[in-house]
């Protein structure tokens, strides 16, 4: 793999959707403007001129919606990674008691010493038998890395150093505030699109008041934006996915450590598809899209992540087979694991 190269095309990638995403939001702001402007000339047609500062405050109030459903985002993490974390189910590593929560450490460590990084807390999963793992954090102080326990049982050493390094990219590049901040964009322009609904609904009689015609205007520009910001922030979340592979494969120099991650999850899968009556449990919906592999199924324009087939192909250079699942033979037992 050449991951330099490959990092270089994800970065610029990323910054050509977040110059579209900028543009989104100007041409959103335009949009509210152009449409009250006509439902002004409609609806006051004896009006020869806009009242004092309208544009001015059709774009400030505009920009407050983004910015406040940026706000409101963004407070999920207000207490930091590892409330999130707890949030969706984690624990902190219990390193003393546990031997492969002592593995688990070990590679944190060792690969902060790599990245020169101070090293994010340990935390794992404990009720989730599916491989997977995220990073949360606004930085490297309340930075952490969780994963589940079906990671721990099931992945080599190799494996598990590879799965981390892939987080430990997000976490280097500033990809969880950067993503976390799109989603409070997107849900800004999501709060257009329903201040533009409700100025639409009509009384208890079903009357609609003179606010209807905007309304219907501010809704249509909203929904435009919103599902723009959607498609744009998925796409930059995608690239982000690429880069952290990239990444993971520079740091441990290895294809076969997220490599091979990689490839069992797509058995995990395949075996998954075959129990058809089987259903799929999915993780706390506020890190969808931090984990490794989403376990969401989207369609292709607002999937946050890769295709897994797409990573394993770029990783190795060329298509590879699902590996098995199993339980990896050298991975500690859990003392749990017999009750």
């Amino acid at each position: 793999m050449r991951f330099f190269e490959h990092q270089e095309k994800a970065r610029a990638q990323t910054l050509r959707l977040l110059l579209l995403f900028g543009l989104t939001v100007i041409a959103l702001v335009l949009a509210v403007n152009g449409a009250l402007a006509l439902s002004w000339r409609v609806l006051m047609p004896h009006f020869l001129a806009y009242p004092a500062y309208f544009f001015s405050v059709n774009t400030g109030v505009t920009l407050l919606f983004v910015l406040g459903g940026w706000w409101l985002e963004t407070s999920v993490l207000e207490g930091g990674g590892a409330a999130l974390a707890r949030q969706a189910g984690a624990r902190e590593a219990w390193p003393a008691s546990r031997e492969a929560e002592q593995r688990l450490c070990n590679i944190v460590h060792e690969l902060a010493i790599a990245a020169s990084m101070r090293p994010p807390q340990a935390m794992v999963l404990p009720r989730e038998d599916s491989i997977n793992a995220f990073a949360a954090g606004w930085d490297e102080d309340d930075a952490i890395v969780a994963v589940t326990q079906g990671a721990l049982d099931r992945l080599s050493r190799d494996e598990l150093q590879g799965l981390l390094a892939h987080e430990f990219s997000h976490l280097r590049e500033g990809d969880t505030r950067l993503n976390m901040r799109l989603a409070g964009m997107v849900c800004g322009l999501e709060m257009i699109f329903n201040l533009g609904r409700g100025m639409c609904e009509g009384d208890e009689h079903g009357r609609r008041s003179f606010l209807a015609l905007p309304g219907f205007a501010i809704m249509a520009t909203g929904l435009l934006g919103w599902l723009a910001g959607r498609v744009l922030k998925a796409a930059v979340s995608r690239q982000r996915e690429f880069l952290a592979d990239a990444r993971a494969v520079q740091f441990t120099r290895s294809k076969d450590g997220l490599g091979g991650v990689l490839r069992k999850v797509a058995g995990e899968r395949a075996r998954a598809a075959g129990h058809s009556g089987a259903a799929a449990h999915q993780l706390h919906p506020a890190v969808h899209h931090m984990l490794l592999v989403s376990d969401v199924a989207r369609a292709r324009w607002f999937a946050s992540h890769p295709p897994l087939v797409e990573r394993i192909r770029r990783i190795y250079g060329r298509p590879m087979a699902a590996l098995s699942a199993e339980r990896d033979e050298y991975a500690p037992t859990r003392p749990d694991a017999l009750f």
